[in-house]
């Protein structure tokens, strides 16, 4: 078996040049938690989640510094503060990033596999230590992208050769 078995070749893709806002919508619409990015040549360039859209809104760490003690002993604790998720301003966050390209938000250079990608191969990187990794984009030897397998996929077939 191989990822040509596995594959989805009706893959649906955003471009990097489309903005926050289209992708929050391109998710609304379909049941995927990711796409492909892929330029105008169909070669990938990325891959975009919901989790990286997520980040737009979860601020980086934020850390208070609290000294501690009399001088000259004085120590620094440092506490990570996340404010809850009520306590963030969404819909300004939104508005701020709204035009944002998606490729300032996609991950750059993903992983990826051709169709003669072992299945083997496939596990190993559907399961590796980057728990980032939930599907592989599937792509030719000129890097344009001819199909998808996704964790699920992967299941599927597993489960239909045992029946």
């Amino acid at each position: 078996m191989n990822a040509r078995d596995l594959m989805v070749e009706d893959v649906k893709t955003v471009s990097p040049d489309a903005d926050v806002s289209d992708v929050f919508h391109k998710f609304a619409r379909n049941p995927f938690s990711g796409f492909p990015v892929v330029d105008e040549d169909g070669r990938v360039v990325g891959v975009v989640t919901e989790s990286d859209l997520v980040d737009l809104f979860e601020p980086e760490e934020e850390t208070l510094w609290i000294p501690i003690g009399l001088p000259p002993f004085v120590d620094t604790l440092t506490y990570q503060v996340k404010p809850p998720w009520g306590d963030l301003d969404l819909g300004i966050d939104l508005v701020r990033n709204a035009d944002r390209p998606i490729s300032e938000v996609m991950t750059a250079d993903p992983a990826t596999i051709t169709p003669q990608t072992d299945v083997e191969e496939v596990l190993d990187l559907l399961s590796g230590d980057d728990p980032d990794i939930n599907r592989l984009p599937v792509v030719d030897d000129d890097g344009v992208l001819v199909g998808l397998v996704a964790r699920q996929d992967v299941i599927r077939a597993f489960r239909d050769e045992r029946l």
